[in-house]
């Protein structure tokens, strides 16, 4: 049975939990769609996701409750991790604008800049290309990071706001602008859950 733990330490945990459980009826997989905050349940994950949210607040309560080093060593071994929005800040290796307490899981060869697009109010809706689907899926994207620079060969563009690239894949890894999460269309969450199978 598949175990998909979502960080539930800030952030849109509960439209994760909702869209993964989705995404594995869709997929005609079995499978719980955890709350995650301690490192005791780490044990049976299949795979990890790290919500948007405060992407600084998310850094100090992933190393206060114990899950930072916990959650880098799976990744590194191969665990599917995706993170959204501040989800996709913590996997990165390069952050602009991060604040010199703030420490990420640093597995995702990218670079990318915080709140690039700016405060709430500039937050907005658009359809986002993606590798691995034919039709637009619906990227909402809010106060969103903006990935900068792809830092090796082992990241693959999988979706594009026109032609810049807003969403990567690296091997088990996924880091994404926009939050999937927030929509009704599970074909992200699908396509993420599937490196678990």
């Amino acid at each position: 049975m598949v175990k998909v733990g979502v960080i539930g330490l800030q952030g849109d945990v509960s439209e994760h939990i909702e869209a993964a459980q989705r995404a594995l009826e869709n997929l005609g997989v079995s499978g719980e769609v955890i709350w995650l905050k301690k490192p005791e349940q780490l044990e049976g994950i299949s795979a990890i996701i790290i919500p948007g949210g405060e992407s600084t607040t998310i850094s100090r309560l992933m190393q206060k409750n114990g899950l930072l080093e916990p959650v880098r060593k799976l990744g590194e071994e191969g665990l599917p991790i995706m993170g959204t929005c501040a989800g996709l800040i913590m996997l990165s290796k390069e952050v602009i604008g991060a604040t010199p307490e703030q420490r990420f899981l640093e597995l995702l060869d990218v670079k990318v800049n915080r709140n690039a697009y700016g405060r709430q109010v500039d937050s907005f809706e658009a359809p986002v290309k993606l590798a691995f689907s034919d039709e637009p899926f619906p990227g909402v994207f809010i106060r969103a990071p903006r990935i900068v620079e792809l830092l090796s060969d082992k990241v693959k563009p999988i979706a594009w706001l026109g032609d810049r690239v807003v969403g990567v894949e690296q091997d088990n890894l996924i880091g994404l602008e926009f939050h999937p999460e927030l929509t009704e269309d599970t074909r992200v969450h699908e396509y993420f859950l599937r490196k678990a199978l």
